[in-house]
């Protein structure tokens, strides 16, 4: 397998997000690439998500990154439009989605390049050491550029699936790695838990074989696995049962079944045997 190499730290633990913004065009332009040649009439094609085409996959994303260019270019403007959304966020999915699904297939693939391409330029001119507003609080423009990869692979991999694609893993996917580990309460959060005080150690394992860690290494609940298994474990896109990631110790076990590197609804997932092999 040919996989994208990177610099890593010697003791393999997960990395800084400096190389994110590159990764992000790159994952950007793998799934483009997926999508470019489809006829018209495949973008109505249903996805594993209920009631969702692969026309709202791109129209999400479209819409995701454009949220992004605001934070970044316009922050004083995306915090009014947070404040006029209120507590009525999936409303406004809705509405920019209806926007962008009334283009036809051509324009649509169109604006979603543009909107990655503005995003990825406004993001890297946020100065060093400044945030930008998100929904919740201000991120460091890295932080959100990995909240953007983590959106390309999930929505990306839905749309393969319905496809029947085979996208092959890349190094990219330690940014989702690290953000999964950053964003460890959020499955605990979405269904109202309290998450535990007690730190995890991930050790996960890089396409080309690498050691991704993060966590301290003396903590007793782990969780272990290739890094595509444990990417797909936090966007939700397979069940626990067909993925090749285990835990060590009870709290870790039990996150397994709530992880998610997103915020709100959990949504439904996907059924033990749905794609138990479609990856491998």
């Amino acid at each position: 397998m040919t996989v994208e190499r990177r610099r890593t730290r010697k003791d393999g633990a997960v990395t800084a997000f400096e190389n994110v913004l590159p990764d992000l065009t790159a994952e950007g332009d793998s799934l483009d690439a997926i999508v470019a040649g489809l006829a018209p009439e495949a973008w109505a094609r249903p996805t594993p998500a209920p009631g969702w085409t692969i026309a709202h996959q791109i129209a999400h994303l479209t819409a995701v990154f454009r949220m992004a260019t605001l934070a970044a270019a316009k922050p004083d403007d995306f915090t009014a439009l947070v404040a006029r959304i209120g507590d009525d966020f999936d409303g406004a999915v809705r509405q920019a989605l209806a926007e962008h699904l009334a283009l036809a297939p051509a324009d649509l693939l169109e604006r979603w390049r543009d909107s990655r391409r503005v995003a990825g330029e406004a993001l890297a001119a946020v100065p060093p050491g400044t945030t930008v507003p998100w929904l919740v609080s201000p991120l460091p423009p890295a932080i959100l550029a990995c909240a953007g990869m983590m959106e390309l692979f999930a929505h990306g991999q839905d749309i393969a699936d319905a496809l029947g694609v085979r996208r092959e893993p890349t190094a990219r996917l330690e940014h989702l790695v690290a953000f999964a580990a950053r964003t460890r309460d959020f499955g605990y959060q979405a269904r109202g838990m309290t998450p535990p005080e007690e730190p995890f150690r991930f050790e996960i394992t890089a396409p080309d074989g690498t050691l991704w860690t993060a966590g301290p290494a003396e903590a007793t609940q782990r969780v272990l696995g290739p890094a595509l298994d444990f990417c797909l474990l936090v966007t939700r896109r397979r069940h626990r049962a067909d993925l090749a990631v285990r835990a060590e110790g009870k709290l870790a076990d039990e996150w397994l079944g709530i992880a998610q590197a997103y915020r709100g609804p959990a949504g439904e997932g996907r059924r033990p045997g749905q794609f138990a092999l479609a990856h491998r």
